[in-house]
């Protein structure tokens, strides 16, 4: 994601559309930038363009002219830091690569309308190879077909003979087909629909009538995300190797990488800043106590970074809802757990990274989620984060409530031992707590 951050900036274009004064294209492009900006954690770049936005949809031509050039040196400054650090000064992949691999990538349509697979076909077909099927029937022929190789699937929700759950719960039955990933085409405007996508394997939704910039820019995103599942563990492996040659360099690029990656998903629930590298603090501090070694401190503190990388796949209003949640939008915030164990399960060389993400619900008691486990059969990994994740929330403000006195968080530990919590790690924190008279632990 950072990667693609850098490869495909736009500042040449921003800066010719800045000099025609063409503030249409001017607002479409800062717009863009905003988002990606956030995406990889770049915070006060994403602030800057969001204010350019904004200046340009008011036609503020003073207030673009007099911040243009300062957001041109940030973006300019953060794409060569990212350049730096990845070690791409003349690594990158030209025009004529990138456009080869764009037009290998393979895209099927499914959707029973002619005239939107003609429109898909027209935005999408100069940069992706495209196949179209008109019916979820045809679809499950072409991709059952022997040498058929499809990366990523249109689905249209509504269509007359199967609609697209129906299709999309055939393809994730299917072993062969069922890590395709799948984008849901509506027209609907419902909230429980994008609950009820997600929650059958939807990676994202496009709405109709397409709006080509955003299309393009979703589709790139999902396929660089499964690019990255899918290749992770090679990518590991060629990082460790680069690493035996330039080690500090590259332990250091992958503590700001993960770094990165948890400040990413928590750019998405702004109730959460900072929680994913104050837990990995409290595990390590855990871990130590229970005298664990430096690497398995080292290991915590990275499972903790990552415990919530899931919540990438929670849709945005669901994540920052303030009012109490359903039952199905509680089902679909629970599922940030085994989504950030898929994500997490190639990296085989940290075996485990993936225990945080998945069991750092689970209770003691075996009255947790995702697998209902209990006691010892819980990794004592996931069991430390669990405490240390309970801490971060009653010692941190919430949407629904202030930062709660630190006697209460004591009692609250000492009420939950042996149910929520393992008794062990329970009694760390209790000390911990009791050795921090002044409150200063706390974030």
């Amino acid at each position: 994601m950072v990667q693609m951050f850098r490869s495909e900036s736009k500042l040449d274009e921003i800066e010719k559309f800045y000099e025609a004064k063409d503030l249409k294209n001017y607002r479409i492009l800062v717009h863009s930038v905003k988002s990606t900006a956030l995406s990889i954690g770049a915070v006060p770049l994403s602030e800057q363009a969001k204010a350019l936005e904004n200046a340009a949809k008011s036609d503020d031509e003073k207030y673009i002219e007099e911040n243009h050039h300062r957001f041109a040196e940030a973006y300019k400054e953060i794409t060569e830091k990212i350049g730096a650090a990845f070690g791409m000064g003349g690594e990158d992949k030209n025009a004529d690569e990138k456009a080869d691999e764009d037009k290998n990538t393979n895209i099927l349509v499914v959707d029973d309308n002619p005239m939107n697979l003609r429109v898909a076909q027209s935005l999408l077909g100069k940069k992706y190879t495209i196949n179209t099927a008109a019916s979820g029937e045809d679809a499950m022929k072409l991709l059952s077909e022997d040498g058929n190789h499809t990366d990523l699937i249109l689905l249209d929700i509504h269509m007359q003979d199967e609609d697209g759950f129906d299709v999309i719960k055939k393809l994730k039955a299917d072993s062969k087909l069922s890590d395709i990933p799948v984008i849901f085409l509506t027209a609907d405007d419902d909230q429980n629909v994008e609950t009820e996508g997600f929650k059958a394997g939807a990676m994202d939704f496009i709405r109709k009538p397409f709006i080509p910039d955003i299309m393009l820019q979703r589709i790139g995103r999902i396929l660089e995300l499964h690019r990255l599942q899918t290749n992770l563990a090679e990518e590991v492996k060629r990082q460790t190797k680069y690493a035996e040659e330039r080690k500090e360099r590259m332990e250091r690029l992958s503590r700001e990488t993960v770094l990165s990656l948890a400040k990413a998903v928590e750019a998405k629930d702004k109730y959460t800043n900072g929680h994913s590298e104050r837990v990995a603090h409290y595990a390590r501090l855990i871990a130590e106590k229970a005298g664990m070694s430096e690497t398995e401190q080292d290991d915590i503190y990275i499972i903790g970074l990552l415990h919530d990388i899931g919540k990438i796949g929670i849709p945005d209003t669901v994540l920052n809802k303030t009012s109490k949640l359903t039952d199905e939008e509680f089902a679909v915030i629970k599922t940030h757990t085994t989504i950030g164990a898929e994500i997490l399960k190639n990296i085989t060389e940290m075996p485990g990274i993936e225990q945080g993400a998945r069991w750092h619900h689970e209770r003691y008691d075996g009255n947790g989620y995702p697998d209902g486990i209990k006691g010892d059969e819980i990794p004592e990994f996931a069991r430390i984060i669990c405490v240390a994740d309970a801490y971060d929330a009653m010692t941190s403000t919430r949407s629904y409530r202030d930062i709660l006195p630190q006697e209460k968080v004591r009692a609250e530990f000492v009420r939950c031992s042996g149910t929520q919590f393992d008794p062990k790690f329970a009694d760390i924190m209790i000390e911990l707590i009791d050795n921090d008279p002044n409150y200063k632990m706390k974030g």
